[in-house]
This record gives C-alpha cells, sequence and structure tokens, in this order.
C-alpha cells in the first residue's frame, strides 16, 4: 500500500502547557464543548464514548486549574443533574481554538516543502 499525504497536508494536535501540572489540548476542549453543546457531563462523555467518572475528572482537573470553574453543575433530581460551560470556559475554548487556527496556517504554509521530499513507502 503506498502511503498518501493527507488531503489537507499535516496534521497538528495542540496541546498547551499552561503550568507544570495545566494542561489543555484537544479532548478536554472538545469535552467543554461536548457539555455546552448536551447540558450533561454524563451526554458530553457518551458524545466522546467516555465514561462519566473519567468526564467528570476531567471537569474537575480544570475547575480546579482555574480561579473560578469552566463547568457549573447543578445537582438534578428526576430529570439528573446538569452542567454549562461558565463564561471563563467559553473564553478557554474560543483562545484555544483561535491558537489552533493560527498554528494550522502556519503548519500549512511552513509544511508544503516537507510533504514534497516525502518518499512513497509501501506498507
Amino acid at each position: 500500500m503506498i502511503r498518501q499525504e493527507p488531503a489537507s497536508g499535516a496534521k497538528l494536535f495542540l496541546r498547551l502547557d499552561l503550568a507544570s501540572t495545566v494542561r489543555l489540548g484537544p479532548g478536554k476542549i472538545r469535552l467543554l464543548e461536548e457539555i455546552a453543546r448536551h447540558g450533561s457531563i454524563s451526554a458530553a462523555g457518551r458524545a466522546m464514548k467516555m465514561s462519566y467518572r473519567r468526564a467528570w475528572l476531567l471537569v474537575d482537573d480544570l475547575n480546579s486549574c482555574f480561579r473560578v470553574p469552566v463547568v457549573a453543575t447543578r445537582l438534578g433530581g428526576v430529570g439528573g443533574g446538569k452542567a454549562s460551560v461558565t463564561p471563563l470556559g467559553s473564553s478557554i475554548i474560543r483562545a484555544y481554538r483561535a491558537m489552533e487556527k493560527d498554528a494550522q496556517r502556519i503548519l500549512h504554509r511552513r509544511s508544503a516543502k516537507l510533504i514534497a521530499q516525502l518518499r512513497a513507502t509501501s506498507n
């Protein structure tokens, strides 16, 4: 099988190490986006094929890293609990996606020469 370059060229995955123990990457950002979309940590976890426990631990980690929570939760009754992304959480999503877009633009501009030098290989 011949390896072909991705249609969009090189791929980039952005992970921000904001402090020695504070990391933001595509998974946490997508989790925040899914919480905003579904209004629930468990539904967001299901959308990502992630257990509720894993999703909750990631949210707890994010909330403990910032001065104010990025996700607000409300205990549920009959219909279950609710969760929402706070204004800080929304600004984190926007900032991350903007940095990702900027980095992708630079990657595409600077990787074309490297991609042109790739050798087709058989698998």
